[in-house]
């Protein structure tokens, strides 16, 4: 019961840490938050941004990284 635990302590530490590096790196990546899908309205006193492509592009790329993930952990349990 115990190394399940910390099995599963293991990979969200590795999930958190891989979050943490890619919120250091999304300030230097250019094209993110400007990608065609994003909502950008701007009125005289009134502004609003929702980044809906960026949003799906992030989705995307996690979930692939989260399924190479649990794929990578499945092949050590056997």
């Amino acid at each position: 019961m115990f190394a399940s635990i910390g099995k599963m302590l293991i990979v969200f530490e590795v999930v958190m840490v891989l979050i943490g590096v890619i919120l250091v790196l999304m300030g230097k990546v250019p094209f993110l938050g400007k990608l065609p899908g994003d909502i950008h309205i701007q009125k005289k006193d009134f502004g609003f941004y929702f980044p809906l492509g960026t949003c799906i592009v992030v989705s995307i790329v996690l979930s692939l990284l989260l399924s190479v993930i649990f794929i990578f952990l499945n092949l050590f349990k056997k």
